[in-house]
């Protein structure tokens, strides 16, 4: 699977999820449900069934689903989710409201989800945030009821959050998820080029594998993060050598769902 997050943040990043999806390798996408792109992002999975859609749930260092009113533990003073996050996940261990406060953003952004029609093809959450032991019980739990039968697990082979991956891991295999064997590109997040985008194909360990990017028109939008090189992810995930690399690994692509053989729409996973 070729992934990209943060679908819905901005323009700038819906109309390069579409040029990697039309010219290029990009098969999926996660979708923040309250990112200012939205609504744009919500028209274009609906012409480009092709592509498959999950859920990004932001919970820290984003706009809210809820009002600010109704989640002041997770949010500042600017009415959007909080940005220290070592703080907030300590917070979330010490105090029982804010952990119900949490309950009630993530139940909004999945029936926000479920309100758009599209089949959901995964979960997973921005800055990696499930990945914290109460957030992930609340993810899961909260996810079966709508329907969640897959979830990134950002564990890299030789990554510093690899380890951290296996409480999260045995969580939701016990819960009959669907968990990737590996996701490719968290040691360069937001500098996926060309050369690594290559390598990620090239020496993919076998099994179900994630490789995840951040594309973009532009490096400097409202909402971008510092330093990331949007363009040339991009540019990598439509480069031809790119494109030309995947299809002689023979492998299948798509979505999560497609890899679980699962029922979603009769669209056809193309590669351009």
């Amino acid at each position: 699977m070729i992934t990209a997050d943060d679908f819905g943040l901005s323009h700038e990043v819906n109309e390069a999820i579409v040029r990697a999806h039309k010219d290029g390798i990009l098969t999926a996408a996660s979708l923040m449900v309250s990112g200012a792109g939205a609504q744009e992002a919500l028209a274009i999975a609906r012409k480009m069934p092709s592509l498959r859609v999950g859920l990004h749930l932001v919970l820290i260092e984003g706009r809210p689903t809820l009002r600010p009113q109704q989640i002041p533990d997770l949010v500042g003073p600017d009415g959007h989710l909080r940005k220290d996050m070592v703080r907030v996940a300590f917070d979330l261990a010490r105090q029982p409201d804010m952990r119900r406060q949490l309950k009630r953003e993530i139940a909004a952004q999945f029936a926000a989800f479920a309100r758009t029609g599209l089949p959901l093809d995964h979960v997973n959450a921005h800055k990696h945030f499930h990945m914290h032991p109460i957030v992930a019980a609340q993810v899961i739990n909260i996810g079966h009821q709508f329907g969640m039968r897959a979830l990134r697990v950002p564990r890299e082979p030789g990554h510093v959050m690899a380890p951290g991956c296996t409480l999260l891991a045995a969580q939701a295999r016990r819960a009959g998820l669907v968990v990737p064997d590996a996701v490719l590109g968290l040691r360069y997040t937001g500098r996926m080029t060309r050369e690594r985008v290559l390598t990620a194909l090239e020496k993919a360990p076998p099994g179900l594998v994630e490789v995840y990017t951040h594309p973009a028109i532009s490096d400097r939008f409202d909402g971008c993060a510092k330093g990331y090189r949007y363009r040339d992810e991009l540019a990598a995930l439509t480069d031809v050598d790119v494109v030309r690399t995947l299809r002689a690994t023979h492998r299948s692509i798509g979505g999560y769902a497609d890899a679980q053989r699962l029922p979603l729409s009769a669209a056809n996973i193309r590669l351009a």
